[in-house]
């Protein structure tokens, strides 16, 4: 069996093993603050957990390594340094498991044309060296996903 058939049924059995976690996350409305300026580069200020976010999603989706590069180049326009892909904790407190089904589940004022799909994070899963974490806004939850896949990004600092 080639190496990427054996990375391939590795990570379909951590899928099966986990299946998507529910992200027992919910971000009640008012709890952002958003940046005045130019809608590309307003940031969101998460009052509860200190975070500042990139408030517009990624225009194009990205694999995981062009994804760090996304926010770490700052390729987001945004001012000021330190962006950087979340961890998957950073992540989950986006995720609003009070909206409906099939969502998006976050907060959609204050990160409007949020597509219901998959954002990167930076939380590997250990030990396998080709997935990571992705926060799940179709239906509120985590997962793994293959890092040569393509998923959203949401920078923040």
């Amino acid at each position: 069996m080639s190496v990427p058939a054996k990375r391939f049924l590795a990570s379909a059995a951590l899928v099966a093993l986990l299946g998507a976690v529910p992200a027992r996350a919910s971000a009640p409305a008012g709890r952002f603050t958003v940046s005045a300026g130019v809608a590309a580069t307003r940031v969101v200020h998460d009052d509860k957990t200190g975070l500042n976010w990139q408030q517009a999603v990624s225009t194009t989706t990205y694999t995981y390594a062009d994804a760090v590069t996304y926010c770490s180049g700052n390729a987001a326009g945004l001012a000021g340094s330190g962006w950087r892909l979340p961890a998957i904790k950073e992540l989950q407190t986006l995720i609003d498991d009070s909206v409906a089904l099939p969502g998006p589940t976050i907060d959609a004022t204050a990160f409007p044309s949020t597509p219901g799909d998959a954002f990167w994070s930076s939380t590997p899963i250990v030990p396998n060296k080709t997935d990571v974490w992705a926060g799940m806004f179709y239906h509120a939850a985590t997962g793994p996903r293959n890092m040569s896949l393509t998923a959203y990004v949401r920078c923040v600092r």
